[in-house]
């Protein structure tokens, strides 16, 4: 069980595996006003980045799983190296239907909606696991400005215009599943940069270390294309951000 090659190439250098920056994930935490011991749930916890330094800073407890066999590694190192071992854990798995043994007080998936088809059904799974009171954090995107053409919703790796909201109907639609959106925060296109931009340095060096590689061709094609590709549609037309949501 693991995620595609490409991502645990072009990703393998991030500590946050989504367009936020490590102030925009502390800003995060501070939002949610975090009492130490509360337990959170992380679906889709990549290197685990959030679990680990919200364990350190605000002293909670949780669980986090990820498909990735190399991200739930450097997220068990990171735990480690931020001495909160003893406050979390990361799981090897398959978050698709995942439900917690014990209800916790904050359920997130930020940025993998796909475990449960979409955003509907990835806030239904996590309320599975939320005790009463409790907050779901859902990472999603959304669009900036409506893409003129299918075209131009495509080069954002869409792929229809349709995938995604504009903010305002995200948030409406957020009361349409029965959810008020009591908190966000939104990427910036700074943020986008430090995500988008830092795996080119990272294909870049793989390459050099691995020009023998039968991965390498399309690797070197993503290299190619990546640049030209981000800076003429993803920075222009698409947003991200974190939704704090709780049951009405």
């Amino acid at each position: 069980m693991d995620i595609p090659r490409i991502f645990t190439i072009t990703e393998s250098a991030h500590r946050i595996h989504n367009p936020f920056s490590p102030d925009k994930l502390a800003t995060l935490g501070a939002a949610l006003r975090l009492t130490p011991g509360a337990s959170l749930l992380d679906l889709g916890s990549g290197s685990g980045e959030m679990l680990c330094t919200w364990a350190r800073d605000h002293h909670i407890t949780g669980t986090g799983v990820d498909m990735s066999q190399l991200f739930t590694e450097q997220a068990q190192h990171r735990a480690q190296e931020l001495g909160v071992a003893h406050q979390v854990k990361f799981i090897h798995g398959d978050a698709a239907g995942y439900v917690s043994d014990q209800k916790v007080d904050v359920a997130a998936c930020v940025g993998a909606t796909w475990i449960a088809g979409g955003i509907a059904g990835t806030a239904a799974l996590l309320a599975q696991s939320l005790s009463p009171g409790g907050i779901i954090l859902i990472g999603e995107p959304f669009w900036r400005q409506l893409p003129p053409t299918e075209e131009v919703a495509q080069g954002c790796q869409a792929h229809a215009i349709s995938d995604f909201y504009t903010l305002p109907a995200l948030i409406a639609y957020w009361g349409h599943l029965g959810y008020d959106v009591v908190e966000m925060v939104l990427a910036d296109q700074d943020s986008w940069d430090r995500y988008e931009a830092a795996k080119w340095l990272t294909m870049r060096r793989w390459l050099d270390a691995n020009p023998g590689d039968d991965f390498a061709p399309e690797v070197r094609a993503r290299l190619h294309s990546e640049p030209q590709r981000y800076a003429t549609y993803t920075r222009e037309y698409l947003g991200w951000g974190v939704f704090v949501l709780v049951p009405r």
